[in-house]
């Protein structure tokens, strides 16, 4: 009898791994059957693959220039034809979209570490500590993140470092809240009052419990958020605060050719279409994210 009810809990446990498996093909399957979420994937995978592969793929130096050849329409030497200084645009747009792919990951990776702890400790404590960090967030809501993005790169100075930081802490306070919503929805369920019971520290309670809970929203904004930041930087860079000449990133390429926006259109194009792929792909596939964690769609 014994060896008979053994065999049961097996196979009891033996029933939950299928459960598992087939909520992961669910979610899988659900993820593809969304053809926007797909598209969006494709154009991402595609744009960072060519321009990690840049140095195989650019015909020419990003830097390398040719003042006979300048001003050039599309042509077979030059698929994107050429800046004011003979440089080819599509070796720069390449190069170019290393620097922002960078700027925009390496923001959004600073916003969200900072707003994520940011967030924890507001949800977590409550009370004061959270009126006097919502307080100071809602001065830095108040203010027009791009603006917000300018005035930190005045003070930080230009450069690729500078535009890095000043995009990510504007992007900060949208994380923080983010994080702090659910976290005081959660704090007072059963199985945090029974960790604490036990005399877990708060920095447990908070990384091991309530943050595995608040994933599933912050990852979906990391995908939106990078598109936000290559944007940001791109303005930062059009105004002279962000990346600096020579280094070819996008928004810089349509800042140096403005001024021949009406004779040689093509100058302007390139760099500004390829800004508008990227994030039209990432907000795609942070849409397909969003319903594939979605936990009211998982039925």
């Amino acid at each position: 009898m014994q060896g008979s009810e053994m065999r049961q809990d097996i196979d009891a446990d033996n029933k939950d791994i299928p459960k598992k498996r087939s909520l992961i093909r669910e979610m899988v399957g659900r993820f593809f059957r969304n053809k926007a979420a797909i598209i969006g994937f494709i154009i991402l995978a595609a744009l960072i693959i060519m321009c990690l592969l840049a140095p195989l793929i650019a015909p020419y130096d990003y830097n390398e220039q040719n003042v006979e050849a300048k001003f050039q329409k599309p042509n077979a030497r030059h698929i994107l034809g050429t800046d004011n200084l003979g440089r080819d645009i599509f070796s720069r747009l390449l190069y170019g979209g290393r620097i922002s792919l960078w700027v925009g990951f390496a923001a959004t990776g600073i916003s969200t570490v900072l707003g994520v702890i940011i967030g924890l400790i507001a949800g977590y404590y409550s009370g004061k500590v959270d009126n006097v960090i919502m307080r100071i967030l809602d001065v830095f809501i108040s203010i027009p993140p791009i603006l917000l993005a300018v005035i930190i790169a005045s003070v930080l100075g230009t450069g690729i470092n500078s535009a890095i930081f000043a995009v990510g802490i504007a992007s900060t306070p949208f994380i923080a809240r983010l994080t702090r919503a659910p976290v005081l929805q959660i704090k007072n369920e059963e199985y945090i009052e029974a960790s604490r019971a036990i005399d877990a520290t708060d920095f447990r309670i908070m990384i091991i419990h309530l943050l595995p809970n608040v994933l599933s929203p912050i990852i979906v904004q990391i995908t939106i958020g990078v598109g936000t930041s290559i944007l940001s930087a791109a303005g930062l860079s059009f105004l002279g605060l962000g990346v600096q000449p020579p280094y070819p990133e996008w928004g810089a390429m349509i800042s140096a050719s403005r001024t021949a926006i009406m004779d040689y259109p093509h100058m302007v194009t390139a760099p500004g279409v390829a800004i508008m792929l990227i994030v039209i792909a990432l907000n795609l596939f942070g849409d397909g994210l969003r319903d594939l964690l979605d936990p009211r769609l998982r039925v």
